[in-house]
């Protein structure tokens, strides 16, 4: 009677003797240790109720790396397991396992092995492996491979056991070689009674077939099929260089993903935090190797993480002299909040693979370090609780999705190309896209990971991960742990963030974030719009307090104090009189003590700004008018009791002019305001970041109000058309 032992998630069964019944069918396969790929296996064999039996657990592989011939050690394991077994109508199934999963069910598969008429089937491909001097003495098929694949076989006991029998080998001989030479000798094959799954009913190899494979959709479940034969085989095995296109197929088959139920493992295997007593230990490594937007805001968001302060510890390494200012305040404020901080500067010129090779040691060599966080200073997290998320996912490597706002371009890899570079997986679009949501196995990650540290201290833990000879860190750290057989995951069940443009970043200004308009928009709007903009488009907060002035929230007020800042830092503020050689003609008529957009190089952003933010506001408030928001004036006026306090009465130069308050009233300056003298209306109290938005020419003659103390500082803009 067959009796198992049952581990979670797996079954392991011990030595039978006798089978009877239904259970003539046993799959044996050989696993030195669980790697991810063997535990992807079981998870299918499951899925499917076989019963595995594992061979050579413990024991040090010693069959060779698989890129030379080898792999007899898993002949000695076989043959020595079914020496005490008997029972000429029992089934042996035989297969790899760390790039092998199932399909199909047990019934299809002994159903498929009948019909081929033999008692020994093997795997086939269109390849010759290792010796293709022996080509011509492979007999001919009418239809499909002609060459035998040692990576799987079935048969009667009997049958497997005479093909064992001849095999004296070393554990580092070649077992393709051994079944090969078997297969081409007339007579062995005859008394063997064996042959080969040329049409891939059963067996799918992929070496050399990779265009013959493609996923079939079924309802609720997926398989792999080979449009040349039109077969739906059962076993499906990444031999040779592969393993990453099998990766993608067990992305679905036989059920991870289907479109009728989304991903349905995505809530197996996961680690409840509310079941620790304590949240694991984190080191967060910040890489800053470049001129870089928004660098304050992203310190901002890492002391907003969700997660214990207390339980993290900080690598950063700033390459880039220019951001050296950003770390320190951030240092400077909230340094004393984690357990332990390293901080390594410019100063240093530490080579960024030696710096990112550092920070994976300082986890690896503690073993209280639970998780190496990476995590560029690129990245935009917006969701607070992504570490907290990703711990969760119980995943030896997983990385949130994060995209480039428009743009394809992500933190992943759906496929590689054969020279090891980006090539586009036929799920990518979709996955990016969020059209199909899960936890994708992938073969390239960056910017923003998340590595047990336990890996680290075992499979990875004599590797330098970011070295290689050829290719940059990000690619040399998954190329290497491509090589360990460790799977690398993607997830994209939630929103994460996104990852910044740094192209064009401009360092010359006291305030750089501002020209990012373009490069960074959904950044600069959070960053520069007022937070209940958007309202205004709906019919809220909009104010008329005169007649055709319309007065609305626009600038947040990091925006108002960055662009006075900004002005005050380039500092060549005009003297307020007539004579002006700025403008065409050099004279003006109603002057100001101003900065102009051009002369700080902010023209062209400027011009965006008001396509972007005021012209939807200017053709809802004036219906019927659209405009191309070009302007011959756009300027910061700076108003003082004791340099200019106020503005005579004039007309705008203007179709509609933009009056927008860079500080507050009552609090950085008394008095001033809009007088509309036509209407005899008044606006005394300005708000900071509201814009006053009126006709320019003929009807809105006005007057700026003195002020009275401090400095009122507004940006006028005259819009025309």
């Amino acid at each position: 009677v067959l009796t198992s032992i049952m581990t979670p998630g797996f079954t392991f069964l011990k030595s039978p003797l006798v089978y009877c019944g239904k259970n003539k069918l046993l799959v044996v396969t050989v696993a030195t240790k669980e790697t991810d790929g063997f535990r992807r296996f079981m998870r299918s064999a499951k899925h499917f109720n076989y019963s595995v039996k594992v061979l050579g657990r413990g024991e040090k592989w010693s069959g060779g790396d698989m890129s030379a011939p080898g792999g007899g050690q898993k002949v000695r394991l076989l043959k020595q397991f079914l020496g005490e077994m008997s029972g000429d109508e029992r089934v042996i199934l035989f297969t790899d396992s760390y790039d092998a999963l199932f399909a199909s069910g047990s019934g299809e598969l002994l159903k498929k092995f009948s019909q081929a008429g033999h008692r020994l089937l093997f795997s086939s491909e269109t390849l010759l492996w290792p010796h293709r001097l022996l080509e011509d003495k492979h007999p001919h098929v009418s239809q499909g491979n002609r060459f035998l694949s040692s990576g799987g076989f079935i048969g009667y006991l009997p049958n497997v056991k005479r093909l064992l029998a001849d095999w004296s080998g070393a554990d580092s001989d070649s077992d393709q070689l051994y079944f090969t030479k078997l297969y081409i000798n007339p007579d062995k094959r005859k008394s063997i009674n064996m042959t080969l799954d040329s049409r891939c009913r059963v067996f799918q190899t992929l070496h050399g077939a990779l265009d013959d494979v493609v996923l079939k959709f079924e309802e609720g479940r997926v398989r792999a099929r080979n449009v040349l034969y039109d077969t739906l085989p059962v076993i499906v095995h990444g031999n040779g260089p592969t393993k990453l296109q099998l990766n993608y197929l067990g992305n679905y088959i036989p059920n991870t993903w289907t479109f009728e139920t989304g991903c349905t493992v995505c809530g197996q295997d996961l680690l409840p935090l509310s079941s620790l007593q304590e949240l694991p230990s984190v080191l967060v490594a910040i890489f800053i190797q470049q001129p870089t937007p928004f660098v304050s805001v992203f310190f901002e968001r890492l002391v907003k993480l969700e997660y214990p302060k207390d339980r993290l510890q900080l690598y950063i390494h700033n390459q880039e002299p220019h951001h050296e200012s950003h770390v320190s305040s951030f240092l400077k404020e909230h340094g004393d909040l984690y357990q332990k901080i390293t901080s390594v500067g410019p100063e240093e010129e530490l080579d960024i693979t030696v710096s990112r090779n550092t920070a994976i040691d300082l986890c690896r060599q503690n073993k209280d370090c639970d998780y190496f966080f990476n995590l560029d200073i690129e990245v935009v997290l917006k969701n607070k609780d992504t570490l907290k998320i990703l711990i969760e996912q119980n995943l030896p490597i997983v990385a949130p999705m994060i995209t480039r706002a428009g743009r394809l371009w992500s933190n992943f890899w759906g496929a590689l190309s054969a020279e090891g570079y980006y090539a586009r997986s036929e799920d990518y679009v979709d996955i990016v896209q969020g059209r199909r949501q899960g936890v994708w196995n992938v073969p390239y990650v960056s910017s923003v990971y998340l590595m047990r540290g336990s890996l680290l201290r075992s499979e990875l833990q004599d590797i330098a991960l970011y070295n290689s000879q050829s290719l940059d860190p990000d690619m040399a750290l998954c190329d290497n742990i491509r090589n360990q057989g460790v799977f690398m995951y993607v997830t994209n069940l939630q929103m994460f963030g996104r990852i910044l443009s740094t192209e064009n970043i401009q360092t010359q200004h006291l305030h750089n974030d501002l020209w990012q308009i373009f490069q960074n928009p959904l950044d600069w709007e959070e960053r520069y719009i007022h937070p209940n903009y958007s309202r205004i488009l709906k019919g809220q907060l909009m104010e008329t307090p005169c007649p055709d002035v319309y007065w609305f929230p626009i600038f947040s007020d990091t925006a108002c104090d960055h662009l006075v800042e900004e002005m005050e830092h380039f500092g060549k503020w005009s003297g307020g009189g007539n004579k002006d050689n700025r403008i065409q003609g050099g004279y003006e008529n109603v002057p100001t003590v101003d900065i102009h957009m051009k002369q700080v190089g902010y023209e062209r952003e400027w011009h965006k700004f008001l396509l972007d933010y005021v012209a939807p506001v200017t053709e809802k408030m004036y219906p019927g008018y659209y405009t191309q928001a070009q302007f011959e004036l756009a300027f910061v006026v700076r108003y003082k009791p004791d340099e200019q306090p106020s503005l005579r009465p004039h007309h705008d130069a203007s179709t509609f002019t933009i009056n927008l308050a860079l500080n507050h009233v009552d609090i950085d300056f008394q008095g001033g305001g809009c007088n509309f003298i036509r209407y005899d209306c008044a606006i005394t109290s300005p708000r900071k970041g509201w814009a006053l938005m009126h006709p320019g020419r003929l009807t809105h003659y006005h007057e700026g109000l003195p002020t009275t103390a401090g400095v009122r500082y507004i940006a006028v803009t005259f819009v025309d058309p």
